[in-house]
């Protein structure tokens, strides 16, 4: 290696090669030249200021705020792809006949609930209020101008992908019997008034507003009610309203199970929430900083914790390591989380998720006990781990847990239920009663794809040799 070395440094360099002779006239021409060239430069840097600590401190800031930019736009991409998930949890769990009008309820509950939360739910939310009930002003984007603050647009944006998650969830607990059409206008009514006006009591004060709740100190850091409750006791009342599904349930009234067809796909839709979840808890923050590695930590450990504590529960129920149980159990212990990840330790996320994988497990046999049929187990995860979830924010609470702080908590537990089942409710028996919420016995029996779409998810496995 030395030899190399030696030799290396010994041997000429390009530029002597080229110019051996230092007499050489191109040589001191290319020398002028260069020397030329360089005065400008060198007049130029001599104009600039010389950096002071206002400049730099200028300077960080610029960068901080592209980077919350970024960091909230990419959180709400990841937040979106949950979308995606929901999709596939729900497709899986339930059977292949109703596949498509899955997929197409979830493409429409976001379409049509960004619109909705565009022209009236963002204002609802987060519009100027002197009452801390709702929001007065900011409809149809209107506090956006050309030119003036660009925040609104990325604040907009990661609002509207958590109202479509709040619409989602309501889909599951109603698969397989629900009219495409009903579903429809109940996912408007849930982004554009229903989801809006409990997330400005707990959330206004993001922006113009001011809830009466979050000035009581309510700790919801990124949703466990204002989201999953919000959607998850809105399931509770859709389900009652429209009844089980055919077949689940003997003429005794003995619980019938009727198992998803794909799995698979469902487990898929799991990996892709939990990813998305990321983006759900730590893009709370809507700033690029270093909170956001407990927020992941604690997010993960959560879901990890739910998981295993859901299998164990299963498995000494059912005899067998149950898989429906066990998926329902990462869910469940990501729901528990969202409302206190940023406000509890790490060793306190594994507590809240083990918790909540053995709630969702009691949950759902106890929905399905009473006749209250869930294909997904939407109520219990959302629902039931919502209301857990944002108790566990004040017990656990890193600063230490108050009497106040516990009844702040549980008045937003009850007010979320109060609000969201009673309007859902309402809201779904004049549904009923108007132009019907579920389809015929006979579209049921024959499912949804064909009656309600005119099409097979499975078109060579569902029919067959009639295809010729």
């Amino acid at each position: 290696m030395t030899e190399m070395r030696q030799t290396t440094v010994s041997e000429p360099t390009s530029f002597a090669k080229n110019f051996p002779d230092r007499g050489n006239p191109m040589k001191k021409t290319l020398l002028v030249l260069l020397a030329l060239l360089a005065v400008p430069a060198l007049c130029w840097a001599g104009e600039e200021a010389a950096p002071t600590i206002m400049t730099n401190a200028d300077a960080i800031k610029g960068v901080q705020t592209n980077l919350n930019y970024v960091w909230t736009l990419i959180c709400a991409a990841l937040v979106f792809f949950m979308q995606a998930g929901f999709a596939c949890v729900e497709a899986g769990f339930t059977r292949a006949k109703n596949s498509i009008n899955i997929m197409m309820k979830n493409l429409m509950d976001f379409a049509v609930g960004s619109l909705a939360f565009w022209a009236i739910g963002f204002g609802l939310m987060f519009g100027t209020t002197t009452t801390g009930w709702f929001g007065t002003d900011g409809f149809f984007l209107s506090d956006f101008t050309v030119g003036g603050d660009p925040w609104i647009l990325a604040f907009w944006m990661f609002q509207a992908v958590f109202a479509a998650t709040a619409a989602t969830i309501v889909s599951g607990a109603m698969a397989e019997r629900t009219k495409f059409v009903t579903y429809i206008l109940y996912s408007v009514v849930i982004s554009a008034v229903i989801y809006p006006i409990f997330g400005s009591w707990a959330w206004g004060g993001l922006f113009h507003g001011g809830g009466w709740l979050e000035k009581l100190g309510f700790i919801d850091f990124a949703g466990s009610t204002v989201v999953h409750s919000i959607g998850g006791w809105a399931a509770l009342a859709g389900a009652l309203v429209i009844g089980p599904r055919i077949g689940k349930y003997t003429k005794s009234g003995k619980v019938k199970a009727i198992p998803g067809h794909n799995i698979p796909l469902a487990a898929l839709g799991v990996f892709i929430l939990w990813l998305g979840w990321f983006g759900f808890n730590a893009g709370s923050t809507t700033t690029g900083d270093t909170s956001i590695a407990m927020i992941f930590v604690n997010t993960s450990l959560a879901a990890a914790a739910g998981c295993v504590t859901a299998m164990l529960t299963s498995w000494l129920i059912f005899k067998k390591p149950e898989i429906g149980m066990s998926l329902n159990g990462a869910l469940a212990g990501l729901v528990g989380i969202t409302a206190g990840c940023a406000n509890v330790s790490p060793t306190s996320s594994i507590i809240i998720g083990a918790i909540a994988g053995i709630l969702v497990v009691f949950s759902v046999l106890f929905f399905d006990r009473i006749g209250i049929d869930d294909p997904v187990g939407a109520i219990s995860v959302h629902g039931v781990n919502g209301a857990w979830g944002t108790l566990a924010a004040a017990l656990f609470n890193i600063e230490g847990v108050t009497a106040h702080l516990v009844g702040v908590q549980l008045l937003g537990i009850g007010s979320a239920f109060i609000w969201s089942f009673g309007c859902c409710y309402v809201l779904f028996r004049v549904l009923k009663a108007t132009v019907g919420l579920r389809v015929t016995e006979e579209e049921e029996l024959e499912g949804l794809d064909i009656t309600e779409h005119g099409g097979h998810a499975y078109f060579d496995f569902q029919m067959g040799s009639k295809q010729a």
